[in-house]
């Protein structure tokens, strides 16, 4: 009977040993193997936000839309095949830009040519996606690696499981509780928002039909949607046309977006859902007064989702390309 259960004690630590885990990440894990790694990246993000400003936004993005379906694996990089419809041409990531995509590719290719086979394109999207933060006046969070490439992408997972502006704020919560997010982590991530832009068809119904009674959504300060009707309206005929999320400070990552909030500026719906609702209100007016909350507690969250479903051992690949698996 000891024996018995000293053979089952060894199979369990010895397949637990087998079992990659987390805790084979690390902020080093390139070191010894592509020690060039952090200049690479460094020096490809830094000359794409020179030229295109909006990299910083479009990464950011790009990196969230990634990690909050099915975990951080780069998943949203592959491109669709006649024999697979990929995530990224799911209809809520039609409008991702294309300069977060470019930069990865960017970054790949230098470091397949100083290292080859061994940085997965999961890893360069959430370096990027933090230094580029950083770069535009956001907090330094750490980023563990050793992340590998997802088998898998398919444009089907995606609808549901996407928060978008126009859901219900509920829906938008639970989305985030049934990957392990707290309220107050949803609230520090949508800060995020504090860069980049959306496209008018995100926010039309608010401002153009938002009831029979209402032509705009009342959340909204007056003289704002006057301009928003004025800035978007040929969407129909231009779906490029687009607004900052922050009309304030639209390329400085800061707690302004927040402060837009009590304003009646925050320019989509679940924006202003964030200040109107008391789940989430505590923590956008904390985020309001003070930007060292908003931005440890932003840090912490992208800690949290830089590891979320990531793919270990063999359960993913260093991808040769970002957009192609390799079998393909």
């Amino acid at each position: 009977m000891a024996s018995t259960k000293l053979l089952l004690l060894f199979l369990t630590s010895l397949s637990l040993s087998l079992t990659p885990s987390l805790s084979s990440l690390s902020t080093n894990y390139y070191q010894k193997a592509c020690p060039q790694f952090n200049k690479i990246i460094q020096e490809t993000i830094t000359n794409k936000q020179i030229t295109s400003p909006t990299t910083a936004a479009a990464t950011l993005r790009l990196f969230f839309h990634d990690c909050i379906l099915t975990g951080c694996d780069g998943s949203v990089l592959i491109s669709s095949t006649p024999f697979n419809k990929a995530e990224r041409d799911a209809d809520i990531n039609l409008s991702l830009p294309g300069d977060g995509f470019d930069v990865i590719v960017r970054a790949k290719t230098a470091l397949e040519l100083a290292c080859p086979n061994v940085v997965s394109c999961a890893d360069i999207l959430a370096v990027a996606a933090r230094d580029l933060v950083t770069m535009v006046g956001g907090p330094y969070y750490n980023v563990v690696l050793g992340r590998k490439d997802s088998l898998f992408s398919k444009a089907s997972y995606v609808e549901g499981n996407l928060p978008r502006p126009t859901m219900p704020l509920s829906q938008i919560i639970n989305i985030f509780d049934s990957r392990g997010f707290s309220i107050q982590e949803m609230v520090a991530l949508s800060g995020a928002h504090t860069i980049g832009f959306s496209h008018c068809k995100e926010f039309a119904t608010g401002i153009y039909n938002f009831s029979e009674t209402s032509q705009t959504d009342p959340t909204y300060n007056l003289r704002f949607s006057d301009a928003l009707r004025k800035a978007c309206s040929d969407y129909p005929n231009n779906p490029t046309l687009s607004v900052f999320n922050d009309i304030m400070t639209p390329n400085k990552f800061d707690n302004m977006y927040f402060q837009n909030l009590p304003k009646g500026l925050g320019l989509l719906a679940s924006d202003r859902a964030m200040y109107s609702d008391p789940r989430t209100r505590y923590h956008a007016d904390l985020y309001a007064k003070d930007q060292n909350a908003f931005f440890e507690a932003f840090g912490k969250a992208m800690e949290k989702l830089s590891v979320y479903g990531v793919k270990l051992g063999e359960n993913g690949e260093i991808r040769r390309r970002c957009d192609a698996f390799n079998n393909s």
